[in-house]
């Protein structure tokens, strides 16, 4: 009987698998500022996210059905890339954003947009809360094609389990 890793049993890497394959950053490198995180983990003919960089930190070796690898040391954590993969599944991270917070940036396709200030449940991978976050940016131009970029502020120990919003009821 063949054994299935966690991605294989719910569609959806946890984060040992993450840094088992590389995917996560060094805390030395995520204490220096805001660098990208590329869930990408399916091998499809993509390179958006490697064209955008303006530094090259992103690249796909081999092929353009290869993942993206990051070169976490020549991202500055600029965010161009993510609404450009069509995945959603590219994430930027700011670990040194405060003592208490960190900041992650993150695709969003549904309307209405969250706006700046607004206390907003931060979901995981899974889709299910796990705290609290405020809006602290949100980039939403014909440029982004339709995929706002939303900054949120979290508790720091939440910065590699947050990937994605839901906003409360608006009155």
């Amino acid at each position: 009987m063949m054994r299935l890793n966690s991605y294989q049993r719910t569609g959806v890497l946890n984060k040992a698998e993450l840094k088992r394959r590389g995917l996560i950053p060094s805390l030395e490198r995520l204490r220096t500022g805001p660098v990208v995180i590329v869930e990408c983990i399916e091998n499809i003919p993509c390179n958006p996210c490697a064209d955008a960089c303006p530094r090259q930190a992103i690249t796909i070796e081999g092929g353009l059905t290869e993942r993206p690898q990051v070169d976490f040391n020549r991202c500055n954590g600029c965010g161009i890339c993510v609404a450009r993969c069509p995945g959603l599944a590219i994430f930027v991270v700011n670990y040194a954003y405060s003592k208490t917070e960190a900041t992650v940036t993150l695709p969003y396709e549904i309307l209405p947009r969250p706006e700046v200030g607004e206390n907003v449940a931060a979901v995981n991978r899974q889709g299910k809360k796990v705290c609290d976050a405020r809006v602290v940016k949100v980039l939403d131009s014909k440029g982004l094609d339709r995929c706002a970029i939303v900054t949120v502020a979290v508790p720091k120990s939440f910065w590699n389990d947050v990937r994605g919003i839901v906003l409360r009821r608006r009155k």
